[in-house]
């Protein structure tokens, strides 16, 4: 009997319909635009571009300003990875804005000061930026509006706005850090000898070198239009300032000060690239994710394993739907840590073989239905691509590193954190996202990030540096294809994400998150496409992840990076039989309060004209419609 009531209480609690799934925000309703970001402020920067009559990629660049402005988790040296829709060629590009490793980033350097990977922290855990050229890319080609309109809110906040607990308190609890840099010092630590030497929540924090650093490029714009020039020439003196100009100059002496590698050179020969993104057709869905120097195509493969699985006869969250999906993003990971990488250098990414619909079919027949697979590594997708692997001796070596030992990882910084929230801190670490539509048919989701606090700021700039160069490997047994070397990419975790149904957008998202972005996108977008919930309900679900792959973040040794095979998170809810079924199948569990991840969404009701917005209860996130 006891059995019997077990299983009625889990068929009960998966087979809820969608409409029975309460949720604790709102969907927000719009009929005009969509403007949803990491932080209530930041949102209404974009509210206030779409008021004066700005599209959503006008909208979009001020809401990525703002939250650069406000450290949400992020800041003006960092790094921009969008996709846009375009209603009037009906297409998805993506746009690459991510930096490289500087001049001098050499394995050979690394390892002569004891690192397996870059740093976390510092100046030399920097990238060039990409997020000023991103964001001008993004307003030359896509935009309407000039510099000083989409600047004119983060430039008031720079000026002074009354700062939120939690940047206040991330600034507190990195303190120790940002001492070392004599510019964070300067900026961030405004009560400096007292016991707390951070701002208050609701101070009015002042950022007045990096105000003057945004309006150099507002000036530089102005006069290049009072020269008769054309928009696109004025948004280019602009992003010339940043990056060949006095802006430049000061950014590479007061990173050089502190010891970091980039050059006037480095800036200069950088620029964002404009993409064609990859898609996978799920079900008749258009998925749409960055190429593989991001992490994105590993959602692209999850989508494709599982399209060779009933996942809505499993049920939501039950046992077999949770190991499923589960394996299947263990396998789609386990190709990831190996392969992906920037497309621009050599050896390139054999990308048509990890998307085919064929390889997919073999991956999923390694899933054990009753257990979980510990030692699952990555495929061999070059021949369904008409090729050999040239790395299969690199394969076997690779599998030495991949042992099924689960470690516990001690902190390398003082953040007042012990060694599992440590872990879960370099898994998780966090940025922000970017969503926003109009009536027009223009959709942007954003995954910004990089120059999060604690971050080292270069000189009088204001400008906190990127900490992207940890992304990179120093050993091709871990990665051949994401070797760190000069001007040279990073494979990152910042993965936003576009769906197009029967040729129009369906669904916009992005969410923060380190190596749990794509596993809660995949998620949401199943709890939409395969459960029936609507946007704000498949944001706040709760979602589950997993441990068993390689760290994109984090320490500077090998074992603070290595997979911990079967660890699954879980919602701290999840009832008694479920755990005990999960247990059974070679699982070690852990648990959180809330497990959807930030995620912050779009939906397109083409049936009434509208657009509907989500944002999970798992942050500060915040929306605003009309």
């Amino acid at each position: 009997m006891k059995c019997i009531l077990s299983a009625l209480l889990l068929f009960t609690l998966h087979t809820l319909p969608a409409a029975a799934q309460k949720t604790q925000k709102p969907v927000l309703h719009g009929r005009n635009w969509m403007a949803i970001t990491g932080k209530p402020l930041a949102a209404t920067a974009g509210a206030m571009i779409f008021q004066q009559g700005g599209n959503a990629v006008d909208a979009s660049c001020a809401m990525l300003a703002a939250t650069c402005t406000m450290w949400d988790t992020l800041s003006w040296g960092g790094e921009t990875q969008v996709l846009i829709y375009n209603p009037k060629t009906k297409k998805v590009i993506a746009l690459n804005a991510m930096g490289v490793a500087p001049t001098g980033a050499t394995t050979a350097f690394f390892k002569s000061k004891g690192y397996n990977f870059p740093p976390e922290y510092g100046p030399l855990a920097a990238t060039t930026p990409g997020t000023p050229g991103g964001l001008i890319y993004m307003l030359i080609h896509y935009g309407t509006m000039r510099l000083e309109q989409v600047l004119a809110p983060a430039m008031e906040m720079a000026a002074g706005y009354p700062i939120e607990a939690q940047a206040a308190n991330t600034i507190e609890r990195g303190k120790s850090l940002l001492k070392q840099w004599p510019y964070s010092k300067k900026v961030f630590l405004t009560h400096a000898g007292e016991t707390r030497e951070a701002p208050e929540a609701g101070e009015i924090f002042v950022q007045k070198d990096l105000l003057l650093t945004l309006q150099k490029m507002v000036e530089a714009e102005k006069n290049a239009l009072q020269q008769g020039k054309s928009r696109e020439e004025a948004l280019m003196a602009a992003y010339d300032r940043f990056y060949k100009g006095d802006i430049a100059a000061e950014f590479v002496r007061g990173s050089k000060e502190q010891g970091g590698l980039i050059t006037m050179e480095d800036l200069a020969n950088w620029k964002p690239l404009i993409e064609e993104p990859l898609m996978v057709n799920y079900k008749g869905t258009e998925v749409y994710k960055m190429q593989q120097w991001t992490q994105g195509p590993a959602m692209l493969q999850s989508l494709n394993i599982l399209e060779n699985f009933n996942l809505k006869a499993m049920g939501y969250n039950s046992p077999e739907y949770i190991h499923t999906v589960y394996q299947a993003m263990n396998l789609a990971f386990a190709d990831r840590d190996f392969y992906y990488g920037d497309p621009y250098t050599t050896p390139v990414t054999p990308i048509k073989g990890l998307l085919s619909k064929d390889y997919a079919k073999e991956r999923a027949k390694l899933i054990n239905k009753d257990r979980n697979s510990p030692d699952i590594g990555p495929g061999d997708p070059y021949p369904f691509e008409g090729k050999k692997n040239p790395y299969l001796k690199l394969l076997k070596k690779r599998t030495e590193l991949d042992d099924t030992t689960r470690r516990n990882f001690a902190p390398k910084h003082d953040l007042g954190l012990n060694s599992e929230e440590a872990y879960q801190d370099r898994l998780w670490r966090g940025t922000t996202s970017v969503e926003a539509a109009d009536k027009e048919g223009w959709v942007v989701s954003i995954t910004p990030s990089g120059g999060w606090l604690p971050a080292c700021i270069a000189g009088n700039t204001g400008i906190g540096m990127s900490q992207r160069m940890q992304s990179f490997v120093l050993d091709a047994a871990i990665n051949p294809f994401n070797v760190v070397q000069p001007g040279k990419r990073p494979r990152v975790t910042l993965s936003p994400s576009l769906a197009l149904k029967d040729g129009k957008p369906f669904l916009s998202s992005a969410v923060q998150g380190g190596d749990t972005q794509d596993q809660n996108l995949l998620q949401f977008f199943l709890n939409v496409e395969e459960f029936g919930m609507n946007v704000q309900q498949a944001a706040e679900a709760s979602n589950f992840n997993t441990n068993q792959l390689w760290l994109s973040l984090g320490g500077t040794k090998t074992a603070d990076r290595k997979p911990k095979p079967g660890q699954l998170l879980l919602n701290q809810d999840s009832p008694k039989v479920l755990r005990e079924q999960l247990t059974k199948m070679g699982y070690i569990l852990s648990f959180g309060e809330r497990t959807s991840g930030p995620i912050n969404a779009i939906y397109f009701d083409w049936k009434h004209g509208s657009l509907w917005g989500g944002s999970s209860n798992n942050g500060e996130d915040y929306g605003i419609g009309w």
